[in-house]
């Protein structure tokens, strides 16, 4: 019995000394989460309830914020510019993406050559790439307005008319869908062959054989684009900031391109307004969460996994 109790006695001390190991290797991620990620979140909730002004000391005022946020008109202008771009700009390119790499996807010569010539874009950094989009949709100058003229079709002031700034933005967007594009392509080529060869067999058209067989193949992938595009596009910032053109108009000809996150970054560093930020990004990161879960709850009726029946 003794034996035994000392044997066990010896398991829980190696136990000990293995999860005290494991600590002390994992330490300096822990570390570094506490202080630059966990401290943060919670601070910034502090924050929130005070009347935080970045050169004075925070006061608390408890949800005030919050109730001046839902009265600010710009909160909601920032908003609705934010799910235009959302919903206006991110789903189409996320279609388009999959087009384009169903294109990338068929077996023709050179295709190692286009699929590089399409991602090459995405390299650029967003703020080289916006300034170039700059020049492009230049009312006056611009070569897109050149070949609208050329065509006989109107040239509107892409960066001017408060009508055509965002869809400027979500043109240029199109321009950078090769990340997507990527992905959508890696999942295309996981899809079985043996499938496509048994619908053909069984006198499947085209349309039969994407929607029965590939889209619900890689609909995962979908999944995965769609939540972190709607988070990306929630935060969506150099393109706009970029093209504003001014520190003191970020938003823009007529705040046509106040999207959420510029609005946040006026307040916190033009403003110094750190406490109405705060609750900004907490309000964001209630909007995003309810999303997305919204997402996960649907996407059972849609989404297809690898085993499944």
């Amino acid at each position: 019995m003794s034996t035994s109790r000392t044997n066990l006695r010896g398991i829980r001390v190696r136990e000990r000394k293995a999860l005290l190991l494991g600590l002390l290797f994992a330490s300096p991620w822990i570390l570094g989460f506490l202080i630059f990620q966990l401290y943060p979140i919670v601070i910034s909730f502090y924050y929130s309830l005070t009347n935080f002004q970045l050169l004075s000391s925070p006061h608390f005022i408890g949800f005030k914020n919050y109730y001046n946020l839902f009265h600010d008109q710009k909160f909601y202008q920032s908003l609705y510019n934010t799910i235009y771009i959302t919903v206006l700009g991110f789903i189409p390119q996320l279609i388009f993406a999959l087009l384009m790499a169903l294109l990338l996807n068929l077996d023709v010569k050179g295709k190692a050559l286009y699929r590089t010539v399409f991602f090459l874009p995405t390299i650029v950094p967003l703020v080289a790439s916006s300034l170039l989009w700059m020049w492009l949709l230049n009312g006056e100058h611009g070569l897109v307005n050149d070949i609208l003229g050329f065509l006989g079709i109107g040239q509107p002031a892409w960066l001017a008319d408060p009508k055509w700034t965002k869809p400027a933005l979500i043109l240029m967007g199109f321009w950078g869908t090769g990340t997507a594009t990527v992905m959508y392509l890696a999942a295309l080529q996981d899809v079985p062959k043996e499938y496509y060869e048994a619908a053909a067999i069984d006198g499947a058209g085209p349309w039969n054989r994407f929607f029965r067989i590939t889209f619900p193949s890689i609909s995962p992938m979908t999944l995965f684009q769609l939540i972190m595009g709607l988070i990306g596009s929630f935060q969506y910032f150099t393109q706009a900031y970029v093209f504003a053109n001014d520190p003191n108009s970020i938003g823009g000809p007529g705040d046509s391109m106040l999207f959420y996150a510029t609005y946040l970054y006026q307040q916190a560093f033009t403003f110094l307004d750190m406490g109405y930020a705060s609750a900004m990004a907490w309000v964001l990161f209630a909007i995003v969460i309810i999303l997305t879960l919204v997402i996960f709850r649907t996407s059972a009726r849609w989404v297809f996994y690898g085993g499944e029946k």
